[in-house]
């Protein structure tokens, strides 16, 4: 029977020696309460001899060529107390699964070395063995003998904590916190082995040198943050500049001579008012439906153009104010080539032959080709469309008004705004110089 299950005063005596031999400084002060010398303890198993104490119960395994290194082989106690069998043979597994282990890392390290593959993950901390090494604790004692009270020579060195089996009643304690250490010693190693491999990984993958995916590292960054509250740049877009009257008013606009339309007409919206005090003639904007022209531009050339101080308004003689309901004194009508020659036909006038525009005097129409409206006339030429569309809309207007063709009379001199200027500017041998106005000097 091992010395767990001993009684009686023989028990207590023999204990009560041993520690007396410890506190003399005697060689079995050094051991764990037992003799060394003594036959083999029961169970036919002799103790190691010469084997260091180790803290924490279980002396650490160590194995020639192991994980571990060499070392002192370690003082065995004999196995566990024959009433913890299965603590006993759990021991046993640990053990056998430490060599085990420890044979696959030397040969593991072995082969990666002729094979150049990268080095197996540092093993287990000493800790962590240490903990999980530990005898399995035995059970509380039950006879009078293990429960003895200590002895003097224990007092002497200040209350050891010893068991009376020898045991160390601090490393008991101690045991639990050890093997939270241990196993948390153990996870961050085993963490930290799992992040050097995926980093080894990545690098031996990335052998191409490209470089990572843009945003992949700063993601959750302090620069990331920061970067919520900036505004996002905006792709730049070329500023597009609103063109003025004058500058669309000298822009020629794409229109084919024979064109045709469908002959239908519409309003132009709105109201602009008279500004002058003179006469006030009310007109109408109709403009033909499908020539792809701006309207609005048209409505706004006629209103300026009429209440000019150099065109019929001049001094205050008379004024224009555009409508879209009611019942206006005529109608400027912007039409296309073929439309326009259909309203002039009705007044007998032949708008075809020179692609012009003309007063349809039977009508309330005064008819303006699209066509010469948006590409102008020879004798302008292009550098002057704007003072061109000025000349037509005058021209138009003044036969509404009563006003005849007049020629030029004198060389070089501005031509009368009355004169065929989409026609021709010399006239009987005398050339004139291209003018828009009534009244061009004012």
């Amino acid at each position: 029977m091992g010395r767990h299950s001993r009684k009686g005063p023989e028990a207590t005596k023999r204990d009560t020696g041993a520690a007396v031999g410890r506190a003399a400084g005697s060689p079995a002060a050094e051991g764990r309460g037992r003799d060394s010398a003594g036959p083999a303890d029961g169970g036919g198993h002799g103790p190691f001899r010469d084997a260091p104490q180790v803290r924490g119960g279980h002396p650490e395994q160590r194995e020639p060529g192991g994980g571990w290194g060499t070392g002192p082989q370690p003082r065995y106690d004999g196995p566990p107390a024959r009433s913890a069998p299965a603590a006993h043979e759990a021991f046993r597994v640990r053990q056998a699964v430490a060599r085990q282990q420890a044979a696959q890392r030397t040969s593991g390290r072995a082969q990666g070395t002729r094979t150049g593959e990268a080095p197996l993950v540092p093993g287990p901390r000493k800790e962590f063995l240490e903990a999980f090494d530990t005898e399995p604790a035995h059970p509380a004692p039950s006879s009078p003998a293990d429960s003895a009270p200590e002895t003097g020579a224990e007092s002497e060195r200040g209350g050891s904590g010893r068991s009376p089996d020898g045991g160390d009643k601090r490393a008991a304690k101690g045991g639990k916190g050890r093997a939270f250490t241990g196993i948390a010693a153990a996870a961050v190693t085993t963490v930290l082995a799992v992040v050097v491999a995926g980093q080894v990984a990545r690098d031996s993958g990335s052998g191409s040198g490209n470089p990572p995916p843009a945003g992949v590292d700063r993601e959750g960054s302090e620069d990331a943050s920061r970067s919520v509250d900036r505004s996002t740049p905006q792709a730049h877009r070329p500023e597009v500049r609103t063109m003025s009257y004058a500058e669309k008013m000298a822009t020629p606009f794409p229109l084919t001579p024979d064109l045709k339309a469908s002959g239908k007409f519409q309003a132009v919206p709105g109201l602009a008012k008279a500004p002058g005090k003179g006469h006030k003639y009310r007109y109408r904007i109709d403009v033909e439906q499908g020539l792809g022209l701006d309207s609005g531009l048209f409505a706004e050339a006629v209103q300026k153009t009429l209440n000019d101080d150099r065109s019929w308004a001049h001094n205050g003689a008379m004024t224009f104010e555009r409508i879209s309901s009611g019942e206006p004194d005529f109608v400027i009508t912007l039409a296309s080539p073929g439309t326009t020659g259909v309203w002039c036909e009705k007044s007998g006038l032949d708008t075809t032959e020179d692609n012009v525009s003309c007063d349809s005097a039977a009508t309330d129409r005064v008819m303006i080709n699209a066509y010469r409206w948006a590409q102008g006339a020879s004798t302008f030429g292009v550098d002057k469309l704007l003072s061109y569309r000025q000349m037509l809309i005058n021209h138009e207007v003044g036969h509404r008004l009563g006003h005849n063709h007049v020629s030029c009379r004198t060389p070089g001199a501005l031509a009368p705004v009355m004169q065929q200027q989409t026609k021709t500017l010399d006239l009987d041998g005398v050339k004139c110089r291209p003018n828009p106005w009534v009244h061009p000097g004012s």
